[in-house]
């Protein structure tokens, strides 16, 4: 199972299991009274000279075995073997019944999807002193799998179902919404207990925004962001943010320290 969570959860999911829950209810009710009726029945035909208990055990006996296909029947008089044809007819209804309402109900898409919110509700739950990741691109995937190398936990958070697949497949525990629900993908992304959030979508405006609801959910969150440029990095920091690397000055440090290096080592 992929640990991911889906805010925008498919609501069929609910409603499949609701309706099996319903079919399945109906079908044991179906398989109660067919009991009851077959022992009644078999008791009212009984013409044997037992006692009475002796004959509603016997008839229990035989509509267990009726109802759950066991077939170890006692002897029957020629009534009760007509009886019990009309029995077991009904024991076929009643079979074809559940496999045609309930067969398939559970694993469907739809369905996986709402058992594995399930879950992962119990493990975001107990999640804490954890580092979350916004956006799994490239840079993204980078850092959510250093950070777990490096030891840390990670919860990945993306607006698209091919990241979170992506990301669910790399180990991580992942929160899914759609761009128009972030705002809850942050919340339940349990902020308030986080080591650290990282931001690493390739909007620089959405960064900004997720940076400033995620300063505004919890003032004290460390809270790491790219910038293209000083004036960039002035707003990112405004908005919240702890640390704004700049890619190009880091490039920059980069090249330059390569070159000083270089000319050095040249006679």
């Amino acid at each position: 199972m992929m640990w991911i969570y889906r805010v925008d959860e498919p609501r069929l999911g609910v409603v499949r299991i609701r309706e099996w829950r319903r079919h399945a209810h109906i079908t044991v009710s179906l398989l109660v009274l067919l009991l009851c009726g077959s022992a009644a029945g078999l008791v009212l035909l009984d013409q044997s000279d037992s006692s009475f208990p002796n004959k509603v055990f016997t008839a229990l006996w035989d509509g267990v075995n009726l109802v759950t296909t066991l077939g170890d029947f006692a002897e029957f008089n020629q009534p009760q073997k007509i009886f019990m044809l009309l029995a077991m007819f009904a024991t076929l209804l009643i079979g074809g019944f559940a496999v045609s309402r309930l067969t398939g109900l559970l694993s469907g898409d739809d369905v996986m999807a709402y058992r594995e919110n399930r879950v992962m509700e119990r493990k975001l739950d107990q999640l804490a002193n954890h580092v979350a990741v916004v956006g799994f691109h490239s840079l993204g995937e980078l850092v959510a799998n250093r950070l777990r190398q490096a030891g840390q936990t990670v919860l990945v958070l993306v607006g698209d179902q091919a990241q979170a697949d992506r990301a669910a497949e790399h180990g991580h525990m992942v929160v899914l919404g759609s761009p128009g629900v972030f705002d809850d993908v942050l919340r339940l992304a349990r902020l308030h207990s986080a080591k650290a959030l990282v931001v690493t979508t390739p909007d620089s405006n959405n960064n900004l925004a997720i940076t400033l609801l995620a300063h505004t959910l919890n003032a004290s969150l460390t809270i790491v962001a790219p910038g293209e440029s000083p004036l960039r990095k002035g707003l990112f920091e405004s908005a919240g943010a702890s640390y704004v690397v700049v890619a190009d000055e880091i490039v920059a440090d980069a090249l330059v320290g390569r070159l000083t290096n270089h000319v050095e080592a040249t006679p």
